[in-house]
């Protein structure tokens, strides 16, 4: 039985690669940092837990001991707190071509369509470079560019598509001008299965993507119709500077460990368009891929798809205010400690005791509502929220319950706080 080894294995299209390889015979082994996101992905494949950027080429030795084929299929789109291009794309495959150059096994690249050395985006010059070790130095090697990817997982580009076309009313026109190509991901994983068999030719180098191509614009209002969304009443067209401020605040967020597909470089990536030629592809025996309307009657559209699109959207948004409503009861506090202080004093609590509850309550707001923003703290912050919030409710009953009779509900609106920090904290995940 062949064996293959996945890198990114649990990655939008590295878990489709696992599937396919599997049904195909090979013996199998994912290679990801996350634990968690391996186990989310399939808790009874192998998985080697490493972080291929820290893995050196004697190291890759070992891990390539008694494999046949390694594909590729990780990667990141930007720079970040969790991330750095060169060394994913560019490092990883200089030390895995190296590592190989004495074994018999096919390295599977999956790179991406339109990638160069001289491209607008970091992410494309970092995976041409890659592709350009690979080429240069490997003995048996496949490399196959995707269109863009969609999936019956919702992630990166597809969640983004998802949660665009499902805008209550509206419909913006986003790149109007931008031609856009896509692929299934199970057309992405058959193409691995046949290169890793070996019923594609050595040095082959391919774009994976149906063969028309759509306006942006177009794109969103077919995914709004596959999803069974009423037609839009509004279709503004987004001028390209508030794209842009849009990207850089994506881009700052990308350093508070937020991998938003908003980011400068996908946004960059869709103004250029996102093409691919299947001629490559078909001369090398490979089946032709299927076309967007293909693609969308083989996926589901159902309640949860909608849900999800929606949710996408409202996530970030109740993230910011439970930030922003943190955050300013905080500084309200430390601004004006005497009027906080005056609510326990008044109801006959020591000044020694006011306070240090007063100021480090404020202290304690304003740190939650950092910490929500900060991307691997979010669940842990939204659940201190839950916490503190109990604890002030609590407190409140015991010294001062004639608060909740308040015509202004100072108490009572703690409740919707409530919900709030639970949705988030129950609504986040890896993956």
């Amino acid at each position: 039985m062949p064996r293959a080894l996945v890198l990114g294995g649990y990655g939008l299209i590295g878990s489709a690669c696992m599937r396919a390889l599997a049904e195909a015979d090979f013996s199998l082994a994912g290679v990801g940092r996350s634990h968690k996101a391996a186990m989310m992905a399939d808790p009874h494949a192998e998985w080697i837990l490493r972080d291929i950027t820290a893995i050196q080429v004697e190291d890759w030795r070992c891990l390539l001991a008694g494999v046949d084929v390694v594909v590729n299929a990780s990667g990141a789109l930007q720079d970040g707190a969790r991330d750095d291009l060169e060394a994913i794309h560019v490092q990883t495959m200089a030390h895995l071509v190296e590592a190989s150059a004495e074994l018999e096994l096919r390295i599977v690249q999956i790179s991406a369509a339109g990638v160069s050395e001289g491209a607008s985006t970091a992410f494309f010059r970092t995976k041409a470079r890659g592709d350009a070790i690979l080429r240069d130095s490997a003995a048996d090697w496949v490399i196959l560019r995707p269109t863009l990817v969609l999936s019956p997982e919702a992630y990166g580009g597809t969640a983004l598509l998802r949660a665009g076309a499902a805008l209550p009313l509206v419909l913006p026109q986003i790149l109007p001008e931008a031609q856009v190509q896509t692929v299934h991901v199970d057309d992405v994983a058959a193409a691995v299965v046949a290169a890793a068999r070996g019923d594609i030719p050595a040095g082959t180098i391919a774009d994976l993507t149906e063969a028309e191509a759509r306006s942006f614009p177009d794109l969103l209002a077919q995914v709004r119709r596959w999803q069974g969304w009423a037609p839009p009443r509004f279709r503004p067209r987004m001028p390209g500077f508030m794209l842009r401020w849009l990207g850089k605040g994506a881009d700052v967020l990308g350093h508070l460990g937020w991998r938003s597909p908003l980011r400068t470089t996908a946004l960059q990536a869709l103004a250029d368009g996102i093409r691919g030629d299947p001629t490559a592809w078909a001369q090398a025996g490979g089946t032709a891929c299927r076309s967007l309307e293909q693609s969308l009657a083989q996926l589901p559209s159902t309640r949860q798809e909608r849900f999800f699109a929606r949710a996408f959207l409202l996530l970030p948004m109740a993230i910011g205010v439970l930030s922003l409503f943190w955050c300013l009861s905080g500084l309200i506090t430390l601004l004006e400690p005497g009027r906080a202080m005056a609510v326990l004093t008044d109801r006959a609590v020591p000044v020694w005791i006011a306070l240090p509850v007063a100021t480090g309550g404020a202290l304690a707001d304003i740190a939650l509502g950092l910490a929500i923003l900060w991307r691997p703290w979010v669940v842990r912050a939204a659940l201190g929220m839950l916490g503190l919030s109990l604890v002030y409710l609590i407190g409140s009953l015991v010294v001062a319950a004639d608060l909740w009779a308040d015509p202004l509900g100072p108490m009572v609106k703690v409740l919707p706080g409530l919900a709030l920090a639970g949705l988030v904290a129950g609504l986040m995940e890896e993956r």
